[in-house]
C-alpha cells in the first residue's frame, strides 16, 4: 500500500519541481558582495523567471563606477542589467517589474530619459522608486529588474 504512494509522490515531485540556477557574466559587474548576479527559477511548466541582483554604474570592466553623474551611471546600470538578462535567456521586453533605488529624486527625469530607452512604452515594466540615504560605491542608483520567460 505504501509503495503506489510513494510512487505517486515521487512523480508529483518530478512534473511540479523548481530548478534553480545562477546567472555569471563577464559583460557585468561581478558580484561586491556575497550575492549572484542574478538566480533563475525554472518551473516544470518550462517557464523562467529571473530575478536579477540590483546594478549600480559599475564598468566591468575595471570593476569602478563610471564617472558622469546619474545619466552615465543609469546607462551603465542598464547595460549591465541587459547582459545579466542576456546570459539568463531573457530579453529586455520580458523584464515584468524593477525597482529604483536614488541617492536624489531630483534625479529622476533625467534617470528616466536613460531608462525609457530600453523598454518599449506600450510593454514597460512595473516600476517602483524609492530615494535613499547612500548606495554602495557612492552610485547615485541602482536598479533592480525581474523577468519573466514563457515556456
Amino acid at each position: 500500500m505504501f509503495k503506489p504512494v510513494f510512487l505517486l509522490l515521487s512523480l508529483l515531485s518530478l512534473t511540479s519541481g523548481l530548478k534553480r540556477g545562477v546567472v555569471s557574466t563577464p559583460d557585468a559587474p561581478a558580484a561586491i558582495g556575497p550575492y549572484s548576479q542574478a538566480i533563475t527559477l525554472t518551473y516544470a511548466s518550462g517557464e523562467t523567471l529571473v530575478q536579477a541582483a540590483g546594478q549600480i554604474g559599475l564598468d566591468p570592466a575595471t570593476g569602478s563606477l563610471v564617472g558622469g553623474g546619474i545619466v552615465a551611471e543609469t546607462t551603465r546600470a542598464m547595460e549591465n542589467i541587459k547582459a545579466i538578462m542576456i546570459a539568463a535567456g531573457a530579453s529586455m521586453g520580458e523584464i515584468v517589474e524593477c525597482t529604483v533605488l536614488m541617492t536624489d529624486l531630483d534625479d529622476y527625469s533625467a534617470l528616466n530619459e536613460i531608462y525609457a530607452t530600453y523598454f518599449d512604452e506600450d510593454n514597460a515594466p512595473a516600476r517602483a522608486a524609492f530615494q535613499v540615504v547612500k548606495l554602495p560605491a557612492n552610485a547615485t542608483a541602482e536598479i533592480k529588474c525581474s523577468a519573466a520567460i514563457e515556456a
